[in-house]
């Protein structure tokens, strides 16, 4: 899943690219009975509204707050966009795939498609050969633009969310009010970060760190990488992390967030920045899927190991990182 610093990665790219273009219109194939009555665009009642309203609105720029993606419109509306697990937002020309809809007419058969991007219905309309990476042909939405090009979604597992309300509103939302303070802002101190963190005392410090309503955005692979450059076990308890291994725990948290900002993302799986390129700091990893591996601290003698804290996995070395318990 996307974390902060791809969704900050994200955030830029459409500020850079299409703040003050208008939305000429919406297409999407997302549609499912599970989402009938909710405000999102899986439900097929809501989505004709969202098409309507979204329609003939300037961008006016757009924000991060946590992992979710945040679309700035004129006349006081606001798309949200949560990336989930395999979402991410794409800028270039489209076009309507003309062998899949030629595949799925009744009245051509038989027809021989080669490529891979025979089964999907929508394909770059340009040179940009990133945007054919193969990670980003799974288009269920798309922006049609007023300088006609498109902001597209590639959402693989389509477990991505799409909604539009009032921008006032945002704060009382579920997905924004129980988040946690940014980690990167100014305000987020370290007597903040200790008040934060200490809410989850009793809690495990990989778990912790990635609970969004202690901290907004850090998930998987930077609570593994925060965790190893620390030198602390992710099954450590908080309340037993001495005050200056708390300290060096937030020293972390905000270098290895700007790292992954500067790197542009982590690209480990699927995540790509909005003209189709991979993020650069899965070349970094210190710990994050790298078990079996000898650790990379200067002097350290420990291996890679992963466990499964809470249902997810944590990659750290055997040796340097300390357990508090």
């Amino acid at each position: 899943m996307p974390e902060l610093p791809e969704v900050e990665t994200t955030v830029k790219g459409l500020n850079e690219s299409v703040t003050g273009l208008t939305i000429v219109d919406t297409w999407t194939d997302y549609g499912s009975s599970f989402h009938a009555g909710k405000e999102n665009i899986k439900n097929k009642n809501y989505f004709p509204i969202f098409r309507r309203e979204v329609k003939g609105e300037k961008i006016v720029g757009a924000k991060r707050r946590g992992k979710n993606v945040l679309i700035h419109l004129s006349h006081g509306k606001t798309i949200l966009i949560h990336m989930k697990m395999t979402g991410h937002l794409l800028y270039g020309a489209y076009r309507k795939n003309p062998k899949f809809e030629a595949r799925n007419s009744k009245k051509v058969k038989n027809i021989k498609i080669n490529n891979y991007w025979a089964h999907e219905k929508w394909i770059p309309n340009e040179e940009n050969e990133l945007l054919r990476d193969s990670f980003n042909k799974f288009i269920h939405l798309v922006f049609t633009l007023s300088n006609k090009k498109h902001l597209a979604f590639s959402d693989m597992r389509k477990f991505g969310k799409v909604s539009l309300l009032p921008t006032i509103k945002l704060q009382h939302l579920p997905e924004i009010s129980h988040l946690g303070p940014e980690p990167l802002l100014p305000v987020f101190t370290l007597p903040v970060f200790r008040i934060a963190i200490l809410k989850k005392s009793k809690g495990k410090i990989k778990q912790v760190l990635m609970d969004q309503s202690v901290i907004a955005g850090i998930g998987n692979i930077y609570s593994d990488e925060i965790l190893w450059k620390s030198g602390v076990h992710p099954k450590s308890i908080v309340t037993k992390i001495r005050r200056p291994v708390l300290n060096k725990i937030f020293t972390s948290m905000k270098e290895i967030l700007k790292k992954g900002i500067d790197f542009g993302g982590d690209s480990m799986s699927d995540y790509r920045n909005l003209v189709g390129e991979r993020g650069r700091f899965q070349h970094t990893h210190n710990a994050y899927r790298l078990t079996g591996k000898s650790c990379k601290k200067s002097g350290c003698k420990g291996r890679i190991e992963r466990m499964k804290i809470g249902g997810r996995s944590a990659h750290f070395c055997n040796r340097h990182q300390k357990l508090y318990v």
